[in-house]
């Protein structure tokens, strides 16, 4: 069999010719114990804004700081500095919080 396999050489419920290694049973959250306890600094990015020293130390209470993000727009939120998901703001509770819209795999994070 040739090494250079493309996929209109194979047809609807054809098995693939190389067999797929064997997963050692089914995985649980028990088999996560161990990182549990693990600490870990989750970020919910609503915006950012860039400003010298002197715009910094004008601002004042009920200053308006303008941000790169129009209103509805999806924020991001980062667990340890990397971008894992975007959501919406929510209040619950008369508390603000986060809900989940998109999780963004390894390399899709178009920022």
């Amino acid at each position: 069999m040739s090494d250079d396999l493309k996929l209109e050489d194979f047809g609807p419920g054809d098995q693939l010719p190389v067999p797929m290694p064997e997963v050692e049973g089914e995985k649980t959250a028990t088999d996560l114990a161990p990182v549990f306890d693990v600490p870990v600094s989750i970020s919910a990015v609503l915006g950012r804004a860039s400003m010298s020293v002197a715009q910094l130390l004008q601002l004042n209470s009920g200053s308006v700081l303008e941000l790169d993000r129009k209103v509805g727009e999806a924020i991001d939120i980062y667990v340890n500095n990397r971008l894992v998901a975007r959501g919406e703001v929510v209040i619950v509770d008369d508390r603000l919080g986060v809900t989940m819209t998109e999780i963004i795999k390894d390399g899709d994070a178009s920022a």
